[in-house]
């Protein structure tokens, strides 16, 4: 049990390896602040020691040793062909090269998979089971998870391009920690009573929304299915899920895997396809009681508009970001060059979170820089089945070819470039980790969502000045602080308009904590108590009382 719970967060309980010993030192944060606790030296998201070697991303890729068995669509219980017999390519990212084709679901399979979860929801066993029998159904999927952790992290990491190390030490054990969770709560959802002004008895009852059609992204297609799939099944609803079409194959798995832990048909439905044909339409489907998408802030309003020009349905949004990382000067430098480079360069910096906009105190600036740029040199980027290696390829050409852009936008800008700003190799959509220094906030790399391995550092002077700057966005997913200073995280974690701060740490993702955001990063709350609210109704039964004995 204490291993489960160790799964729950990214950052500080994922079985990685340690910062230096240098970090450590008495004049950190850790020996001067009660604020950092116990726990508080830095983990790095790593494999190994920075000066670790690995093989550059030019070496012949490692052939995964994992069997790809789901590449159709899983509809009413049965992995079944797309209605127009349609395929789709699903890529390597480390050479661009097919790993499968897999079933290219349209608004015909949307329809074929709202029938069969109506028919789940309205006739069907699940909703009518007893919580306590859905929360079995969930906790034997957790440990199948368990019992098949090396496949599906393998999966995992050939079709997204995150390292092995993340996805069988972080993501796999955090799904089954996420299923675990919701399980948990299936059977502890309950309503009211209420008192009322007269001879009335008025309850007020929980119940499952019904259909919830659910959008996930390709960034982290194993964790997104967790927040999404297990509030909504724990709940007691029908659900249709689309995959990202770069990353199908790891959802396709596990949903046979939920189906082998007893899930009836049709209660889980997993279409794979695009978004202009497979997810508006079920966006826009009738059929469909709630929405819940991830993804970019875009996309996102389309989504919005499709559920208000159908059926009003209800939707969870989380979406884009642009994360301020807040260094004052108290900061122990060498903890804080550490812990900005991890919030920015995470997940190849592939995250809706990401803290990529550096906000240095002016005191601190210029060695935290020359710390900075030493670091990303020292980053190790290669084939993510290698030992050593810190981080992966891109997810494919486009976003390849995007990033590189906005590195080029910083140049001509007049940022200063002091680390990376190529492709890295010759082969697969592999980037230098890249820093730009003397950045300004009116510059793109300092206002647009990069979603890549790119820190943008600027300076400031005083916490009135950053507070200002750090809100001047139209994002608010998340923050980072990293102070000494107990006044200081307290000002700054109230002023900062965002869903979530983290305060001398990062990325701390606990199965429990409420994410989500202010203004264009979403609407509503993922994870924690907050999500299981997504997927209910509240409703109000008023029932006369004769002759009561007390009101």
């Amino acid at each position: 049990m204490a291993a489960r719970r160790a799964a729950s967060s990214i950052l500080s309980r994922c079985l990685l390896a340690r910062s230096s010993p240098a970090s450590a030192s008495a004049s950190s944060p850790a020996g001067n602040s009660a604020l950092l606790g116990a726990g508080a030296l830095l983990h790095r998201f790593s494999t190994a020691p920075a000066a670790a070697a690995a093989a550059p991303a030019t070496d012949e890729p490692i052939q995964p040793a994992v069997e790809i068995k789901y590449t159709q669509l899983l509809i009413n219980g049965n992995f079944v062909d797309a209605a127009s017999g349609k395929t789709f390519p699903t890529l390597d990212p480390r050479t661009g090269d097919v790993i499968a084709r897999v079933a290219e679901g349209d608004s015909e399979d949307i329809n074929r998979a709202v029938a069969a979860a109506r028919r789940a929801f309205d006739e069907g066993p699940w909703p009518r089971m007893t919580a306590y029998e859905r929360c079995r159904v969930l906790l034997r999927f957790a440990d199948l998870i368990e019992r098949h952790a090396e496949e599906i992290a393998a999966l995992e990491t050939w079709d997204n391009g995150k390292t092995l190390a993340q996805s069988s030490g972080a993501e796999v054990p955090m799904l089954a920690r996420c299923m675990r969770y919701y399980a948990g709560w299936a059977d502890k959802i309950h309503g009211l009573v209420v008192p009322a002004d007269g001879a009335h008895h008025v309850q007020v009852l929980h119940e499952p929304v019904g259909v919830a059609g659910q959008i996930i992204p390709w960034n982290f297609p194993l964790l997104m299915f967790a927040w999404k799939v297990g509030p909504a099944l724990a709940c007691g609803n029908a659900v249709v899920l689309k995959t990202a079409e770069q990353t199908p194959l790891s959802a396709l798995y596990v949903a046979s895997l939920l189906h082998e832990a007893g899930l009836p048909d049709g209660v889980l439905n997993v279409v794979s396809g695009f978004g202009p044909t497979a997810g508006a339409a079920l966006c826009s489907h009738m059929g469909v009681d709630k929405l819940a998408f991830t993804g970019s802030t875009g996309t996102g309003q389309i989504v919005l508009e499709l559920a208000a020009r159908s059926n009003l349905k209800p939707v969870t949004l989380e979406l884009g970001g642009k994360s301020p990382f807040i260094v004052m000067d108290d900061a122990d430098v060498d903890q804080a060059v550490e812990l900005a480079h991890h919030a920015v360069f995470f997940n190849q910096g592939q995250c809706c979170c990401a803290g990529s906009r550096t906000f240095v105190h002016e005191r601190v600036y210029d060695e935290f820089v020359e710390k900075s740029k030493a670091r990303a040199q020292k980053r190790v980027v290669g084939d993510p089945f290698r030992n050593g290696v810190e981080q992966g390829p891109q997810i494919d050409e486009e976003q390849f070819k995007k990033i590189l852009r906005y590195v080029r936008s910083g140049v001509d800008s007049g940022a200063t470039l002091v680390a990376g700003g190529d492709r890295a190799g010759n082969r697969g959509f592999y980037i230098q980790p890249t820093v730009f220094a003397d950045a300004k906030d009116e510059m793109k790399i300092a206002k647009e969502e990069i979603f890549g391995p790119v820190q943008t550092i600027l300076k400031f002077s005083g916490v009135e000045e950053v507070i200002r700057r750090a809100n001047a966005t139209q994002y608010g997913l998340a923050a980072g602080v990293f102070t000494r200073s107990l006044d200081a995280a307290n000002t700054l974690s109230r002023a900062l308009r965002a869903g979530t701060v983290w305060v001398n740490c990062y990325d701390v993702f606990d199965a429990g904590i409420p994410f989500g955001g202010y203004k264009m990063s979403g609407v509503g709350r993922e994870k924690g108590i907050y999500a299981l609210r997504n997927y209910l109704q509240t409703k109000a039964v008023v029932t006369p009382i004769r002759d009561a004995a007390w009101l």
